[in-house]
């Protein structure tokens, strides 16, 4: 199976930027598509952005133009680097893949980083 690790969040000023990463403990090549989703306490948990297995990126609005998500597949790693973060930002991300292949129907949450972006 896929375990993922989600690590790299942080405290920062809001303008400012950050990159959290997501290490893939098993086989990239069982993953269709990977992305980063964030929560806040009390709120149903929210895509941020994904990428699939062709490098194919997706972003949610409000972070188009200043989030990029990327994958190195061959360090079994996937980032998401956010430039000119808001205290909206502000929430836990979670790492989350879908299985490809023999791991079809199959998802994976890694346990989240935490991000505060203060005013």
């Amino acid at each position: 199976q896929v375990q993922l690790q989600a690590y790299g969040g942080g405290l920062v000023q809001a303008g400012g930027f950050l990159r959290i990463s997501c290490e893939v403990i098993g086989s990239m090549f069982d993953i269709y598509t990977m992305g980063w989703y964030r929560q806040t306490p009390g709120n149903q948990r929210e895509m941020v952005a994904t990428i699939n297995y062709l490098d194919v990126k997706n972003y949610a609005d409000f972070v188009k133009g200043r989030f990029t998500i990327s994958r190195d597949v061959a360090q079994n790693m996937m980032y998401l680097q956010m430039n000119s973060l808001k205290p909206e930002d502000t929430a836990t991300y979670y790492c989350q893949a879908d299985g490809a292949r023999r791991a079809r129907g199959r998802e994976y949450w890694g346990q989240g980083t935490e991000v505060t972006v203060s005013s």
